[in-house]
């Protein structure tokens, strides 16, 4: 289970929660302008926009989970198993993988606009990396400054839904999404107020009782519903670090605790949280063990190159003291 999350305050920020219960070797990896994608309908593209976002990288492909480009727009996939299809390849569209439209998308184009010309000619095709890896069922966010789009490829072809919430989770359907929000309609951020009946004199006795009914559990409409409240209401700061962080305090209202979603014999966690500065080329992450802000800055290498250019997460936790400890 995952959440996506597009916002302006300061700048325009893209990211992500990626809650899986293990890991696959992820990096900040940076793909320069020359790097080669090799693409399964026959297209190799030499020539593309760069983009930097989390990836794992296998025989020398960065695998991406979401990323963003040096134009400004972002893209990630998330889970969307049970209702993701894929089809057989048609001669008269744009084959294509589904771990190969994030680059497809991001390498040839500017802004969200530009990619809904370029998505009515996709089909997303049954076509897995590698025998030992089956296609991974997901639905996508694309996002710029001005514009969030979702893309499902469902049994009855590919389905494009503007997102007036800038907030992606998983199952079901974006559409249904959107509808169940109806259902917290009397949800506010202010002060309750007596509305069970004139005739009571019922007063709030906490703080943010005006929010009773927002649901609180793990569940991607539940993360939805949170996630999209949490953004509409969120101040915005004018300054790039309180920014930053306000994205991040929005992404940790929907983050997932060890321990709490069982996977077989393992735990769900929220692996890494990411916000990439669209418009300064900078991703911004933290991960389960390390809450500390890591930043890479795309524009501090080379984008001009052939090679990938990847970082590990940084997992390792680091405290900041304020006084001398003792030694135990």
């Amino acid at each position: 289970m995952c959440t996506a999350l597009s916002w302006t305050a300061a700048s325009h920020y893209f990211g992500r929660n990626l809650d899986l219960e293990r890991v696959y070797a992820e990096t900040v990896t940076i793909t320069p302008r020359h790097y080669p994608f090799r693409f399964g309908c026959g297209v190799t593209a030499q020539d593309h926009a760069a983009m930097i976002g989390v990836a794992t990288v296998m025989d020398g492909v960065p695998l991406y989970y979401d990323a963003v480009n040096e134009h400004g727009l972002g893209m990630a996939g998330l889970n969307f198993v049970g209702n993701a299809h894929y089809f057989a390849p048609r001669p008269d569209k744009d084959n294509l993988a589904p771990y190969e439209l994030i680059p497809w998308l991001l390498g040839r184009c500017q802004t969200v606009e530009q990619a809904v010309q370029m998505l009515g000619r996709v089909n997303l095709w049954e076509r897995p990396f590698r025998p030992d890896l089956p296609c991974a069922g997901l639905h996508f966010m694309l996002a710029d400054r001005r514009d969030c789009l979702v893309v499902e490829s469902m049994k009855d072809g590919l389905h494009l839904h503007k997102n007036p919430t800038g907030v992606l989770t998983n199952n079901p359907p974006f559409d249904f999404q959107l509808l169940h929000l109806s259902l917290y309609l009397n949800v506010t951020a202010d002060q309750a107020s007596n509305r069970f009946s004139d005739a009571l004199a019922l007063e709030p006795f906490s703080r943010g009782m005006g929010g009773l009914g927002l649901p609180g559990d793990a569940s991607s409409t539940s993360r939805f519903v949170r996630a999209a409240f949490a953004r509409a209401n969120a101040v915005k700061p004018r300054d790039e670090m309180a920014s930053v962080s306000q994205f991040f305090h929005m992404l940790g209202a929907v983050e997932q605790v060890e321990g709490c979603v069982a996977v077989g014999e393992h735990w769900e966690r929220t692996q890494y949280s990411s916000c990439c500065d669209t418009e300064r080329g900078i991703y911004y992450y933290k991960t389960y063990d390390n809450a500390q802000i890591t930043a890479v800055s795309m524009k501090n290498e080379s984008l001009d190159g052939e090679r990938l250019i990847s970082y590990p997460l940084w997992n390792e936790g680091a405290v900041r003291y304020m006084n001398e400890t003792k030694k135990l």
